[in-house]
């Protein structure tokens, strides 16, 4: 699964031709989460409050990256870095 952000323990990746609709992967530690790109929903699993937080405001500042990353993961290309939660 590419990584295409780290922050504060907590990475982001992608799967390649993953399922709709668009999202992401987050882990912290023993937890994992699927969020969607579009509206921050949590598709499956947990991570602790506070982490998800913070995971849901990267996302909103990423929106647009990460909806081009979704769109060059189901073509299979190379994924773009995004910078982390600052």
């Amino acid at each position: 699964m590419p990584e295409i952000s780290r922050f504060l323990g907590i990475i982001i990746a992608m799967y390649y031709n993953d399922h709709d609709p668009p999202h992401f992967h987050a882990k912290y530690g023993e937890f994992e989460a699927v969020i969607a790109i579009a509206n921050g929903e949590l598709i499956d699993g947990r991570l602790p409050p506070r982490v998800l937080g913070l995971v849901q405001e990267w996302r909103a500042y990423h929106q647009s990256e990460l909806a081009e990353n979704w769109q060059l993961a189901r073509q299979r290309k190379a994924l773009k870095p995004v910078n982390p939660l600052e």
